[in-house]
């Protein structure tokens, strides 16, 4: 990836781009921790009223139901009251499976505890089967108690996949309290075996030993427990625990552990059974209240968690909002204030600076300060590099105007030479003629006409640099010159004249304005068409009426041009551009597309045959007229006065 070449807004907007997504990422990610134990806390309410309440209505319907159970299976008869027992355990159960199926415990259950329901909710289908061998009487009491507390147990299974709470205090009460009541399962399991044994008569072989561990176990359990509770919780247990029934209760255990394992149970049934049910129920509602308790208190927590994130939350968001308004109001001052330079770098590069140069070569006076005005951006290092550019364009201009005036110098310098050059030819040929005139020996005429001749030339030449100094050559005509006359003339003002046909050219004249600067033009033309051919090939001139003027042709038998060259030097033609010292090499180019302009002529190159070239020039039909009365030779005609 090439940051390199990415615009500067594409820049900024990237660095603006990846703090503020990387700042928006982490509050995302802080706020989700933080929500997720909040309604881990909210849940605790609802796993207490749809699992926790129900489900341990279905363990005290349960263990009645395995009491009575047990009960009947060690007697002979069966007992009315078990089937009132089972339509309560099953109405609760109906009300479990209710509750736990519905869609609030579903959402606030994770994945262990649904699974820990399912589980209670299998074993739970497994009673009406556990019944009918209750009632064929093919389950022994040890069976009945098995498949009862199995059930229990799962439930309490259940409970204990509750204990997931995000704080540790909540959490320890939890548990605390989910072993207090598999405690009570234990004072329970020692009640049903107690009861099929006084039904009986007597300990059946292993329920001593299973007795004493329920009994031990509970009690342990309850120790560590009520440890774990609160202070509250541990000084309400401590007052329920010196209660008469707890102390009956425990001395009844004692005894039992003391007792013969083989003999009858040393104690009062009904005394039993006043103790057990209340301090079951005592513990039973201790056990509600303290989770009562705990719902109570999670509730607030959570609150208080909810109100900090919602802060938290807002601050956070507000601080990206910032950070994104601050980036965007600093990225956008910095892309204007950059594009702005850029604009006005542009502006002078593509437009003010090329003006300047145009308006300096008309002539016209450029204020430096006006055009060139300074860049305000500021102190800092981009107004820095604003009031660099002020500088570096008003040395432009300023260049601009130096050159253009150096330029203006030059092209009086070589305007004033050409001048001079051109007076002083002038009088040559002046002197030139007479001399002609007077000389009758043949030799010296014809040296004279070659003397004629180069100063013919020369006069050219110093009109050269009159055009590509800007100004207008000194020759002109009042009246209309025949066209095969200015040909005659262009071909006298080259060397190798004696090259050149004038083939057929229809009868026309030339105004006197243009007569001067065509006879040049075709002089530069014909000129060019024998420097480059061979020396023994012809150069042709022919000219005819076109619809829109008249067209002359000069066509040379030379190597010919390529076609990237002509389409150069056509573009030059049409143009008129500068004079550029560097292109000396095509300097008549430059002079036949300075004299074009000046009078609307067009002049076209175009390839002919094998090789060679053919220079097409279209005088215009504003400059061409009648064929005037036959003259002298334009050659021979000096400037007008």
């Amino acid at each position: 990836m090439r940051t390199r070449d990415w615009p500067i807004r594409s820049k900024l907007t990237a660095l603006v781009v990846a703090p503020v997504t990387a700042l928006l990422a982490l509050w995302i990610f802080a706020t989700t921790l933080t929500f997720g134990p909040a309604l881990n806390l909210l849940s605790a309410r609802t796993l207490l009223y749809d699992l926790g309440r129900p489900g341990e209505a279905v363990v005290t319907e349960l263990q009645r139901e395995r009491r009575l159970s047990v009960v009947q299976l060690a007697g002979t008869a069966d007992l009315p009251a078990l089937d009132e027992q089972r339509q309560r355990t099953d109405r609760a159960i109906a009300e479990l499976r209710r509750r736990v199926n519905g869609e609030p415990l579903r959402d606030a259950a994770d994945d262990l505890l649904e699974d820990r329901v399912d589980r209670l909710l299998t074993a739970l289908a497994a009673l009406p089967t556990g019944r009918n061998f209750i009632d064929d009487r093919l389950m022994d009491r040890a069976g009945a108690l098995g498949l009862y507390s199995g059930m229990v147990s799962a439930a309490f299974q259940a409970f204990a996949g509750m204990a997931t709470l995000t704080d540790p205090g909540i959490n320890r009460q939890a548990l605390a309290l989910t072993s207090l009541g598999r405690s009570r399962e234990l004072l329970g399991q020692t009640d049903a075996v107690l009861a099929g044994v006084l039904t009986a008569g007597r300990f059946a072989q292993g329920e001593h030993a299973q007795l004493v561990q329920a009994i031990g176990n509970q009690r342990w359990l309850t120790e560590s427990a009520v440890a774990d509770l609160p202070e509250a919780g541990r000084v309400a247990y401590q007052r329920l625990s010196e209660s008469s029934d707890f102390t009956s209760l425990r001395a009844m255990q004692d005894a039992l552990i003391a007792a013969n394992r083989s003999g009858r149970p040393p104690v009062d049934a009904a005394s039993w059974q006043a103790s057990h049910d209340a301090v079951q129920q005592q513990l039973r509602d201790f056990e509600l209240a303290e989770a009562d308790d705990l719902t109570d208190r999670s509730v607030p927590m959570a609150v208080g968690i909810l109100v900090r994130l919602a802060a938290a939350g807002v601050l956070g968001l507000v601080a990206v909002v910032i950070s994104v308004l601050v980036a965007l109001r600093v990225g956008r001052t910095l892309v204007r204030r950059l594009s702005g330079v850029r604009t006005a770098a542009l502006e002078l590069a593509e437009h003010r600076l090329p003006d300047v140069v145009t308006r300096l070569r008309r002539g016209e006076q450029v204020d430096v300060s006006r055009e060139a005005p300074p860049l305000e951006y500021g102190d800092d290092e981009i107004g820095e590099v604003g009031r660099a550019f002020t500088k570096v364009q008003r040395t432009a201009v300023q260049a601009a105007v130096d050159e253009v005036t150096l330029r203006r110098g030059l092209n009086e310098v070589f305007l004033n030479i050409a001048r001079r050059s051109q007076s002083l030819v002038h009088r040559q040929l002046h002197l030139l003629d007479r001399m002609e005139r007077r000389t009758e020996d043949p030799d010296d005429l014809a040296q004279l006409f070659q003397v004629d001749h180069l100063a013919t030339r020369l006069r050219r030449h110093a009109e050269d640099l009159v055009i590509l100094a800007g100004s207008a050559p000194g020759r002109g005509w009042r009246n209309p010159v025949a066209m095969v006359d200015l040909i005659r003339g262009a071909i006298s003002e080259v060397e190798a004249y004696e090259r050149v046909d004038i083939t057929a050219v229809q009868p026309v004249g030339v105004l006197g304005r243009a007569v001067g600067d065509v006879i040049h033009l075709l002089a530069e033309l014909v000129e060019n068409a024998t420097a480059f051919s061979p020396p023994d090939t012809r150069v042709t001139v022919s000219g005819e009426r076109v619809a829109n003027g008249y067209a002359l042709e000069i066509t040379d038998q030379g190597l010919g041009m390529s076609p990237a060259a002509l389409e150069t030097a056509n573009t030059r033609l049409d143009s008129s551009p500068e004079f550029d010292p560097a292109q000396s090499a095509r300097l008549g180019l430059f002079v036949v597309a300075r004299l074009a302009a000046r009078h609307g002529v067009r002049v076209r190159l175009r390839p002919c045959g094998e090789g060679g070239v053919t220079a097409v020039v279209l005088v215009p039909s504003d400059l061409v007229t009648a064929e005037p009365p036959a003259g002298p030779d334009p050659a021979t005609l000096g400037p007008a006065s």
